[in-house]
């Protein structure tokens, strides 16, 4: 078995969130903190347009040093929905690479770790060609922006519609056919995973997807978790996050990562839903995380700036 016992002592992903910037880049950074985020992941722009307004050199500056002083380990952008690298179209297509660069190009700006995307879907011209088009695309982005430090995270799928990336070796696949392998990676969303029909709940089957993992994609190809519960069952391809312990994977899930010192190094993002109670759920659902740890590493990062009363959510996920 590759997992370590429920009863281990070791640390796993650095917990994080989603947070929303209608309040300014500068400010996610504190509250993140705020909420209890060791890291946090942010839209740079909408997620529903191609290209965003120009960020402002000093908006990034202040973002990058709010991180900083904020003590965050770690730091991502997802990049928004209309990403389709697989489109077998080729103006879609084009544009999709487009806004790809834009968007590799911004996260450079605001000095992030990683940004992430999903893989694309191939709309009926068959996942093989969906892979060699995706490549093509990573291979062009990077090279367009050849000196950048942020690296592109795949997001697996859940396995609805044709959708690209719902398996290790589909993921595989895509990462051996990239150039500049150093700058790509995977992020794994656990929602996704459940999803898509891998088993997560308890140390056997975290154990067997463990497994399964470095067998068909390696684990040091992972960067970043997305935690999210499930609404639906296992393997029902239904993309439908919920909050943690609420849905069908449940708390004993999610121990496992927490736990896991394999990813001592690795942030982990909740997109779990909000409520008009604003970060509230997040707060919650950061508790509910750390309370699979053993009480000595239970708690939370200390905010580093005093706590407003109300903090409201702009996520559009």
């Amino acid at each position: 078995m590759s997992v370590k016992s429920p009863g281990s002592v070791s640390r796993g992903v650095w917990l994080g969130a989603h947070i929303g910037i209608s309040e300014g880049f500068d400010r996610a950074p504190v509250i993140g903190r705020e909420i209890g985020c060791e890291a946090i992941q942010i839209f740079s722009k909408s997620p529903q347009m191609w290209k965003g307004v120009p960020i402002p050199v000093e908006a990034a500056e202040r973002f990058r040093r709010a991180v900083v002083e904020q003590g965050l380990k770690a730091t991502a952008v997802h990049h928004g929905y209309l990403l389709n690298l697989a489109n077998p179209k080729d103006g879609p297509r084009k544009q999709s690479l487009l806004t790809l660069v834009d968007e590799l190009q911004r996260a450079g700006l605001l000095g992030v770790n990683d940004l992430i995307i999903h893989p694309g879907a191939h709309l009926g011209s068959g996942v093989e060609p969906g892979i060699d088009l995706i490549a093509q695309g990573l291979n062009a982005a990077l090279n367009e922006v050849p000196d950048g430090r942020v690296r592109i995270l795949l997001e697996n799928a859940a396995g609805q519609g044709t959708t690209i990336g719902s398996t290790f070796a589909e993921l595989r696949s895509i990462l051996d056919k990239v150039e500049q392998r150093a700058r790509v990676g995977v992020t794994l969303d656990t929602c996704h995973l459940f999803a898509a029909g891998i088993d997560i709940r308890g140390p056997e089957a975290y154990g067997a997807m463990i497994d399964q993992l470095e067998a068909d994609l390696g684990v040091a190809e992972v960067h970043a978790f997305h935690l999210n519960d499930a609404q639906g069952e296992l393997g029902s391809h239904l993309d439908r996050h919920e909050n943690i312990g609420q849905g069908s994977i449940g708390l004993e899930g999610f121990g496992p990562f927490v736990r896991d010192a394999r990813w001592a190094n690795v942030p982990g993002y909740l997109e779990t839903p909000l409520d008009d109670r604003g970060y509230s759920r997040y707060e919650k659902d950061l508790r509910q995380l750390r309370s699979t740890l053993t009480p000595a590493l239970r708690a939370r990062p200390k905010a580093r700036s005093p706590r407003r009363r109300s903090v409201r959510a702009t996520m559009a996920k």
